[in-house]
């Protein structure tokens, strides 16, 4: 039988059970991609990351939602470095310590900012931002049970990827998304033919007086049928916010998953002028609510 140490961690949140669960997974490197997809099944969460030696990076990781890999997420890259600190496998040499990531899509940088052994926020540096197709609210609204007059005016409904392709849905205000309601065939069937990896439903104002922003994202079985804080949707909604001219400073505070009883808190920054973005970075803070041998 193999054995593995698992580490199970809370992301974008400084409390146990609040935030976004993720699986963290250790010395992986011969463990086959069938297997890595059914542990991923096996632990039911957004996301499972499988940590790896790398050549081009300090750390390799994968990472698999029960039905697929993908590319780059935000949630498990907190999760991954938290976990890696608080296994002893990286050792904080100051204030600021950056490390790299081989991800799917190539290495990333991250950013850990402590005090002492306290570790106080985890930043990851998602990849330039690609603005890719349009999509006609008239055919999108009505699978998430809403009217083209839901949308946001004046915008448009936009695939953009960091790393993973999302589907950029911005909202009137929190009424509406408070009302949405997945018609799960209609939307695998405009999924199958379309560019994105999972919806983004978002808009402006927080959860919270903290917050600049409120979003939800959704899933389909064998996936979680919504994600409690989305990592990477929350670059690619920054890039697009700062894109299309919805916010006027390119820094802001992210909120999810308070509706849901797992609130979720991400700082974000976008760099680079609005039709040139460099990047996006988004941090937040984790902590473990696990430790176990997972056993095959």
């Amino acid at each position: 039988m193999a054995t593995y140490e698992l580490l199970q961690v809370d992301a974008f949140t400084d409390r146990p059970l609040g935030g976004n669960p993720c699986a963290v997974l250790f010395e992986t490197d011969e463990m086959d991609t069938a297997t890595m997809q059914a542990i991923a099944k096996e632990m039911n969460l957004s996301e499972t990351a499988f940590v790896r030696r790398s050549e081009a990076a300090d750390f390799g990781v994968r990472y698999f939602t029960p039905a697929e890999e993908i590319p780059l997420a935000g949630h498990p890259t907190i999760a991954t470095t938290f976990a890696l600190i608080d296994t002893g496998r990286l050792k904080l040499s100051s204030a600021r310590t950056i490390i790299t990531l081989e991800l799917q899509v190539g290495p990333i940088e991250v950013e850990i900012f402590s005090e002492g052994d306290h570790v106080e926020r985890i930043v990851m540096s998602q990849k330039k931002p690609l603005f890719l197709a349009t999509h006609d609210p008239a055919e999108v609204m009505p699978i998430f049970g809403l009217s083209p007059r839901d949308a946001l005016p004046n915008v448009p409904i936009q695939t953009v990827s960091t790393g993973t392709s999302q589907l950029m849905i911005p909202v009137r205000d929190q009424e509406v998304l408070r009302r949405i309601q997945v018609d799960i065939e209609a939307y695998q069937e405009y999924r199958s033919r379309s560019d994105f990896f999972s919806p983004h439903l978002f808009c402006l104002g927080g959860a919270t007086e903290k917050g600049h922003t409120f979003a939800r994202h959704f899933g389909v079985p064998p996936d979680t049928p919504e994600d409690p804080f989305t990592g990477s949707a929350t670059g690619g909604m920054a890039a697009y916010l700062w894109h299309h001219g919805l916010i006027e400073e390119p820094t802001f505070i992210a909120e999810q998953g308070h509706w849901m009883n797992r609130p979720g808190l991400a700082m974000v920054e976008v760099i680079g002028p609005r039709q040139e973005i460099e990047t996006v970075k988004v941090g937040g803070q984790a902590v473990t609510v696990m430790k176990a041998e997972f056993v095959i």
